[in-house]
C-alpha cells in the first residue's frame, strides 16, 4: 500500500494564498499522518507486551536455545513479526538478528558472550537520499539483581513498553513509503550497559551513516509514581543533551560566542518532537528536560550522543520504582514487579502515536537547508538569516522560528519562499532557526544560524 500524498485543493488553495507573505504562519496537517495515527491500538501495545512477558526472563545473559523462555525466543519472536509487516511492504521491509560478541567485562558480563539486535530495514525509494532514521527500544529485562538470569524478569514496562511501540511503528509505516532509509530495533544489553545500542551506534559512525535522528523509547507505560502517588498520562519527559559530547574546539568557540548552549541538535530535535506532537496528538505534552538522562541510570541514545548522532529519549513522566528492577514478589501486601498489570496502555497509545508523527514527519521531509546564517554586518533592530536550498526532494519554504532568549520552545513561525529573509526581530534579543519544508508541512530539523560578515 503506497500512501498518497496529492495535496487536496483546499490545502493546496489555502497554502497559495497564505504562503507567500512573509510574515505569514501556517499549520497544515498531513491527512496521511493523521490517519496513521489513527491505526495505533492500545490493545496491540498491550497484547506485545503480554508477549514479551510471557518469555519469563529476557535477561541479555538468559537462555538463547529454548523457544518458549529466555532472550533468544524473544529475538526469533520479534523477528517473526517483523517478517509479517514486511509482507505488505512491497519488499522494501527486511529484518534480520545482528549478532555481535562482547568481552568479559568483570561487572555485568560474567563470560564472552553473544548478544543480538533485532533489526527490519525499510528500504526508501530515492535512491540518491543518504539519510537514515532509527527507533528503538531494549528487548532485555532484569530483575533485582542484574546478574541474576534464572528468575522471572517480566520487564512490562522497562521495555517491554518501548519495544511494543517502536513495533507498532513497524507495522503502520512499513505499509507506506518513505524516501530514505528507516531502522526499527529492539536493542539487547542495556541492563548490563548500552552494549547493543554501542554496536549499532559505533557501527553507523564506522560506516558513515548520515543519521538525521535517533529516538529511543524506555518506560513509556507507566502513569502513577511510587512514593508521591502522582497519576498523570498527559505528560512524558523528552530527554536531551546540552553540549554535545564530540563538540570541537571549533564547535565550543561558536558555540560561546552566540550563547547557543540550550541549542544542541539533540535539543532541536526535542523541541521538534513537542511541536509535532502538540499538532497530532491530543491530550499530550512533552515535558522537555535539559540533561542527557536521569541519575544513577542510562539510555540507549546516549552511545549515539558519544558518536556525534542526534539522539533522545522518551521517558513516561512519574516513574514507579515498585515496579522497575524488583524481583516479583509481595511484601507488606504490596506487589512488586515489573507487570501488564500496572501498566497504563492508552498512556502508551498517546506516546506511540508521538513517536510516530514524528518520525513520519521526519521521514517525509526536506533535507535541512544548507549555510544557515545571521548577518552581523551592521547594528540594527531587525536580524536578517540566509542559507542555501538543500539537494534532493524539492523544498516548497522554510520556517523561521523565533523565541526569546529565555523561552524552552520556538514561539513563532514565520514562513518565506526565498533563502535570505529580514525580520523585525533584533538579533540581541531573540534566537532563530531555520527549516526547510514542503507543501504538506513536513519539516526538517531546525538548523541554528551562525554569525556571517
Amino acid at each position: 500500500m503506497k500512501a498518497k500524498h496529492t495535496t487536496p485543493f483546499l490545502l493546496l488553495l489555502a497554502v497559495l494564498l497564505f504562503s507567500p507573505s512573509l510574515f505569514s504562519q501556517t499549520t497544515i496537517d498531513d491527512p496521511e499522518i493523521k490517519k496513521m495515527v489513527t491505526e495505533v491500538k492500545a490493545e496491540n501495545l498491550e497484547a506485545t507486551v503480554r508477549k514479551l512477558v510471557s518469555f519469563g526472563t529476557r535477561h541479555t545473559l538468559s537462555d538463547t536455545k529454548s523457544d518458549t523462555r529466555g532472550i533468544g525466543a524473544a529475538q526469533h519472536w520479534i523477528k517473526s513479526e517483523f517478517d509479517k509487516y514486511a509482507l505488505s511492504s512491497g519488499g522494501r521491509l527486511t529484518s534480520t538478528i545482528d549478532y555481535f560478541m562482547i568481552k568479559a567485562d568483570g561487572k555485568r558480563i560474567a563470560n564472552d558472550s553473544q548478544l543480538g539486535n533485532v533489526m527490519a530495514t525499510l528500504k526508501g525509494t530515492d535512491p540518491t537520499d543518504d539519510r537514515v532514521l532509527i527507533i528503538s527500544g531494549h528487548l532485555d529485562s532484569r530483575a533485582t539483581d542484574v546478574m541474576d538470569v534464572k528468575s522471572d524478569a517480566p520487564g512490562a514496562n522497562d521495555d517491554a513498553s518501548g519495544v511494543a511501540a517502536m513495533m507498532e511503528l513497524t507495522r503502520i509505516m512499513s505499509k507506506r513509503e518513505f524516501p530514505f532509509t528507516l531502522i526499527f530495533v529492539a536493542v539487547t544489553g542495556e541492563e548490563q550497559g548500552l552494549y547493543g545500542a554501542r554496536h549499532l551506534a559505533e557501527f553507523a559512525k564506522e560506516f558513515k551513516w548520515n543519521v538525521v535522528a535517533m529516538i529511543n523509547n524506555d518506560m513509556i507505560g507507566n502513569s502513577l509514581s511510587s512514593g508521591t502517588s502522582l497519576r498523570d498520562n498527559t505528560k512524558v519527559r523528552v530527554f536531551s543533551e546540552t553540549i554535545p559530547y564530540l563538540e570541537t574546539e571549533a564547535e565550543a568557540k561558536m558555540r560561546k560566542s552566540t550563547n547557543r548552549d540550550n541549542d544542541s541538535p539533540s535539543r532541536e530535535l526535542a523541541r521538534y518532537i513537542k511541536t509535532v506532537t502538540n499538532q497530532y496528538v491530543d491530550q499530550l505534552d512533552i515535558n522537555l528536560v535539559y540533561r542527557n538522562d536521569r541519575f544513577l541510570r542510562g539510555g540507549d541514545h546516549t552511545p549515539f550522543c558519544q558518536n556525534g548522532f542526534t539522539a533522545i529519549r522518551f521517558c513516561e513522566m512519574n516513574e514507579n520504582y515498585d515496579h522497575q528492577h524488583q524481583n516479583v514478589r509481595t511484601e507488606n501486601n504490596i506487589k512488586y514487579g515489573d507487570l501488564p498489570e500496572f501498566m497504563d496502555f492508552e498512556y502508551m497509545k498517546k506516546v506511540t502515536c508521538s513517536n510516530l508523527a514524528t518520525f513520519c514527519n521526519l521521514a517525509w521531509s526536506p533535507k535541512a537547508p544548507l549555510n544557515v546564517g545571521i548577518e552581523v554586518k551592521e547594528l540594527t533592530n531587525s536580524s536578517t538569516l540566509v542559507w542555501k536550498a538543500p539537494e534532493g526532494k524539492p523544498v516548497y519554504g522554510y520556517h523561521i522560528l523565533i523565541r526569546e532568549t529565555s523561552a524552552p520552545q520556538w514561539e513563532k513561525t514565520i514562513f518565506v519562499k526565498d533563502t535570505k529573509a529580514e525580520i523585525p526581530y533584533s538579533k540581541d534579543n531573540f534566537f532563530f532557526a531555520v527549516q526547510s519544508v514542503d507543501e504538506l508541512g513536513h519539516a526538517s530539523l531546525p538548523i541554528f544560524p551562525i554569525p556571517v560578515r
